[in-house]
């Protein structure tokens, strides 16, 4: 039942991170369903290197993002 959960809300992450990636690149939104595999992507780490979803082939990946401390978000 957790992995139900968290494979539903990782997909909905990803998902949301793929339709608002592709509308600043102009390119059209790219529908996931349940089971897709995601499209990569890359992101700037905390520790100042960019991670890929490439380089994570293979493994699990949960994408967990906050606010920073002290803003409005």
């Amino acid at each position: 039942m957790k992995m139900t959960v968290l494979c539903a809300i990782a997909t909905f992450g990803l998902t949301a991170l793929a339709v608002a990636m592709s509308a600043q690149d102009g390119q059209k939104p790219v529908e996931l369903k349940v089971g897709d595999q995601a499209p990569d992507f890359a992101l700037p780490g905390s520790d100042g290197k960019v991670h890929r979803l490439s380089d994570y082939r293979g493994k699990n990946v949960v994408l967990a993002w906050f606010p920073m401390a002290f803003t409005g978000g």
